[in-house]
Formats: structure tokens, C-alpha cells, sequence
């Protein structure tokens, strides 16, 4: 990898220095992922970094549908759109009532 992990995405623990296996960078993917949900804006190596092929796997199998930054990874890396859960509880979504709100 040739960008720095950003520290600030890992106020729990020290930010490792590589992410080698796909467990880790779906994490890193969740970790950015809610930062920037909440303000927090990626530098721009990040942005490059995560939009790199090697990525796609990650970015699929993490499914954070309540967040707007994902589904725009999702948008990025191509992937198919999944729905989003963000606006809508989950425990309504399927409610047939809802259509007559």
C-alpha cells in the first residue's frame, strides 16, 4: 500500500500499518464508511485507495445498508445497488401500511 491508514478511524485500537486479509478491509470499509456518514470526510489518497479494484470484494461483502457513503462505494466499485435502509426502519420496510403514509 502506498497511503497511511487514517488514525482517526481507529479510536478503539492502533491504526494498523497494512491491511492484509479481507476481514480487515472490510472493517477499514465499515470504519470509513461510518466517519463520513457522520462528517467526517476521507483524505484524498483514502478516496483513491478504496476505489481500486482490489477493494470491490470488500466494499460487496461488508453491507452496511444504512449507510449513504456505502451504497456510493457500491456505485463506484459498479456494483449492483442494494436497498437502502438508512430512511426507512428496517422493522416498517415491508409493512404493506406503509405504501398508504
Amino acid at each position: 500500500m502506498t497511503w497511511q491508514i487514517d488514525g482517526a478511524l481507529y479510536p478503539d485500537e492502533p491504526p494498523p500499518k497494512r491491511l492484509r486479509s479481507l476481514a480487515e478491509r472490510i472493517d477499514f470499509i465499515a470504519r470509513l464508511c461510518g466517519a463520513w456518514d457522520f462528517g467526517l470526510l476521507p483524505d484524498w489518497e483514502t478516496l483513491n485507495e478504496v476505489r481500486r479494484k482490489p477493494w470491490r470484494r470488500a466494499v460487496d461483502e461488508c453491507r452496511l445498508l444504512t449507510s449513504p457513503t456505502y451504497h456510493l462505494l457500491r456505485e463506484w466499485h459498479g456494483l449492483p445497488p442494494l436497498p437502502f435502509l438508512g430512511s426507512i426502519p428496517a422493522y416498517i420496510r415491508d409493512d404493506p401500511n406503509l405504501n398508504f403514509i
